[in-house]
Order: structure tokens, then sequence, then C-alpha cells
């Protein structure tokens, strides 16, 4: 009975471990669209390509 709890216990920590980095990876991707978008309506081709790259990278 123990090693079912140690188990459900390490499956419940890799659980919230994966939905923390998505929520993290969410987040970091709409932060670096909006800044695409504002280099992009500013004309910043170097910033904007620095995103896109960025933003490519991330989600490799």
């Amino acid at each position: 009975m123990d090693k079912m709890k140690v188990s459900y216990e390490a499956m419940l920590g890799l659980a919230a471990e994966m939905t923390l980095d998505e929520a993290v990876l969410k987040f970091r991707s709409d932060r670096l669209y909006q800044a695409i978008d504002k280099a992009l309506a500013s004309g910043d081709k170097d910033t904007f390509r620095r995103l896109t790259d960025e933003l490519k990278a991330l989600n490799v």
C-alpha cells in the first residue's frame, strides 16, 4: 500500500509540474506575441526578428 501511495504522489507531482510548465509557456508566448505586434506596428525590424526567433525557439 505504501508503494502505491508513493507512486500516486509522484504522479500528482509530475502532473502539477507539467501544468505549471504549460502555464508558463503560454504566458511567455502571449507576452512575445504582444511584443511582436508592437514591434511590427512601430516598424522595428530588428526587434521583430529577435522576438520571432525567440518565439520559434520557445515552440520547439
